[in-house]
């Protein structure tokens, strides 16, 4: 891992994800770039005949901005890190996919304080939509998650399908630096596995695969709500982080069948990774 990117509003949350971050950072030797995005512009008017007053007025807050980027330099406490800042403007997610695109960035930390009832239906959160989105994974610190951090057990919740490679896979490379227990959580479904017997073999072949360490595997029989049964699990654990790979469903798709990762990241009061799957 090389580069991580945090976007940032100023507000503790935000300041909360920039301190796991900075966790991360200190172990793998990371640059960590900030990026603030100027959201109003996105939904300002294209008027020709006030464009230059709207330009001074874009131009004013990228300035404001940057300085208020520098002060949080100063205020968070990076250590000798390698730090960046960037101001850009338009929507959240479309911003931070330009950037990971053009920077090569690994990893996105953001801050969440997910959305709820029709708002979340309609419309969902900010995290909810980079998830949806990002060409690289997500790690998202909730406003619960107020301690530094740390490393030492980890929930996978997954399927065990083919196309889970990628979590295992990541989780496996994390180790070598974390060293951290992981506890894989199956998630029985209805096309999955007939008996216990085949779940532990596909769970043994991903380990031997990829190296993963220090793995105990456990089975959830909860279909009908599989994220509270994620959270329900990783609270229970006291784990650390909740990993999950993600589709990325977009249009139709979201809309009738939703996304788990984006669910859970969304409610959990601990830090999720989501890793999105390659089609």
């Amino acid at each position: 891992m090389k580069k991580i990117l945090v976007p940032t509003d100023f507000s503790e949350n935000s300041k909360n994800a920039i301190r796991f971050a900075i966790g991360i950072a200190a172990k793998t030797g990371s640059q960590i770039t900030l990026l603030h995005v100027n959201t109003a512009a996105a939904y300002a008017p294209v008027l020709p005949d006030y464009y230059p007053m709207e330009q001074k007025t874009f131009e004013d807050y990228a300035t404001s901005a940057s300085a208020d980027l520098h002060a949080l330099k100063r205020e968070m406490e990076f250590d000798g890190l390698s730090i960046e800042t960037r101001v850009e403007e338009g929507f959240l997610h479309t911003a931070i996919n330009e950037l990971v695109r053009e920077e090569g960035c690994d990893l996105v930390v953001m801050g969440t304080k997910g959305a709820t009832g029709a708002v979340e239906f309609f419309v969902g959160s900010n995290t909810e939509k980079v998830i949806r989105t990002s060409l690289c994974p997500v790690f998202t610190v909730p406003e619960a998650a107020t301690e530094k951090f740390r490393l030492q057990t980890v929930v996978l919740a997954t399927t065990l399908r083919p196309d889970q490679a990628v979590a295992f896979e990541m989780l496996a490379a994390w180790q070598k630096t974390f060293d951290f227990e992981v506890k894989i959580l199956y998630l029985n479904n209805p096309g999955g596995f007939g008996s216990m017997t085949e779940i532990e073999t596909a769970e043994a072949e991903f380990r031997k695969a990829y190296g993963l360490k220090k793995a105990d595997l456990f089975s959830s029989s909860n279909t009908f709500n599989e994220e509270k049964a994620i959270l329900t699990f990783a609270e229970g654990i006291e784990a650390d982080l909740i990993v999950m790979a993600t589709h990325q469903r977009r249009g139709i798709s979201h809309l009738m069948f939703g996304s788990l990762a984006e669910d859970t990241a969304n409610h959990s009061e601990i830090p999720v990774l989501c890793i999105p799957i390659s089609e």
